[in-house]
């Protein structure tokens, strides 16, 4: 049975993995990610749950199919998942299509013991019951129980071909209306970029494509319901005020490239003690010498430059972090905590919610602690980003208030 007796209303856990390392080594990570994850729906037995993948298949999709298929069938049949008898899947495997591949992959179970559960149809505009197990793929342009858009090119000239974007859906759970978003927004393509101005020009491209995707889920097409946003947004530490801390007392060394006198390194080194070297920058190296700061505590020192959020802090709400940085791990099998040197560890995966999300959350938070915020696989290597997860419960009667306005329970 899902659920605990003390622990009233439905267990919702909420989860975003960006898994495009279990595509290109599938042999050894896969089977670790797994047992990780059904771990978590063990600890917290959710009704409903939805787990939001970014870089589904991999850096070659084609090349993945077999895996991904693999996938697919073992979360749905595993012995681990077997009391969720409804699914949907949305596979975004459209992957000859540069206008509109964008390697989301959506899945969503509900527990044998929830009943009542809609999702809405974007095209009939109204909501329908949800029966059975479905698999949605190729092209999901045409699947009326979703949305989903590729941002533009321009948003992102740098990068020939991005695969950023984002999918939405909506769902009715106990009279509650809310909006589920995939998303994955645009990386930083150049640490030495990156430095250059705080915030950095990578920043402001994540805080447009967004602030578009904020503007479009609640525009006049659709009844406003409350949403939750989770996927890899990306988010970096602010670049140069992370680099002039850490490297308070170092001098800088810059080194140029002969032909076009491009800086191609920034080498930091220590005043005294021997000239040491402290952090070497270079366009995808971020080698600092010291990786605990990054783990100490759960690196909650760093989280003063965590600063791309608060744009938005009208609009969204996050609750406190306080688990490690999620990316970039070390994709050895063997490496459950070693950071890669190519970037600096940041909170690039996170579960964001609209301040009406949030009244429902924190509503379920009564004398026994039941939200949950927090990481998957902490000394397991998960791929080069750490899955993370929400979990709390929709308090009974929380949707009530609403129930006439969202029609849930009589329209099938």
């Amino acid at each position: 049975m899902a659920g605990k007796a003390a622990a009233p209303g439905t267990a919702v856990l909420l989860v975003t993995a960006n898994v495009g390392s279990l595509f290109d080594d599938p042999e050894n990570l896969q089977k670790n990610w797994l047992r990780e994850f059904y771990q978590v729906v063990h600890t917290h037995k959710p009704h409903f749950m939805a787990l939001h993948c970014q870089e589904f298949g991999g850096k070659n999709y084609e090349a993945s199919m077999s895996h991904v298929d693999k996938f697919v069938k073992e979360l749905l049949s595993s012995d681990a998942m077997k009391e969720y008898n409804r699914a949907r899947v949305y596979l975004d495997e459209n992957y000859k299509s540069q206008e509109h591949f964008t390697a989301l992959g959506s899945f969503y179970f509900l527990h044998e013991s929830l009943k009542n559960i809609y999702q809405f149809d974007f095209k009939a505009k109204k909501y329908k019951k949800v029966t059975g197990k479905e698999i949605y793929s190729d092209t999901l342009e045409s699947t009326p129980m979703l949305e989903k858009e590729k941002f533009p090119q321009d948003y992102f000239p740098e990068c020939k071909w991005s695969r950023k974007g984002f999918i939405r859906t909506r769902w009715c759970i106990a009279d509650c209306a809310f909006d589920l978003v995939n998303i994955h927004l645009f990386h930083d393509a150049s640490n030495l970029v990156a430095w250059e101005t705080s915030p950095s020009v990578y920043s402001g491209v994540r805080h447009k494509a967004l602030g578009y995707v904020l503007d479009r889920i609640i525009d006049q097409r659709f009844e406003k319901v409350c949403y939750f946003v989770f996927g890899d947004f990306n988010f970096r530490l602010d670049s140069k005020s992370v680099v002039e801390t850490l490297c308070t007392k170092a001098t800088m060394q810059t080194v140029r490239a002969a032909d076009t006198n491009e800086v191609v390194k920034l080498i930091f080194r220590e005043s005294d003690n021997d000239r040491k070297v402290v952090l070497q920058l270079e366009k995808k190296l971020f080698d600092y010498f010291n990786q605990e700061v990054f783990r100490d505590n759960n690196g909650t020192a760093l989280l003063e430059f965590d600063k791309e959020l608060s744009v938005f802090k009208d609009r969204l709400y996050e609750l406190d972090i306080s688990f490690p940085p999620s990316y970039p791990y070390s994709e050895d099998s063997s490496q459950g905590e070693q950071y890669m040197n190519t970037r600096c560890p940041a909170w690039c995966d996170r579960i964001l919610m609209s301040l009406s999300a949030k009244e429902l959350v924190l509503r379920s938070e009564s004398e026994e602690k039941v939200v949950t915020y927090d990481h998957i696989g902490p000394n397991v290597c998960m791929g080069d980003h750490k899955p993370v997860f929400l979990a709390f419960r929709i308090a009974p009667g929380a949707g009530k208030p609403h129930a006439h306005v969202h029609k849930c329970c009589v329209v099938q």
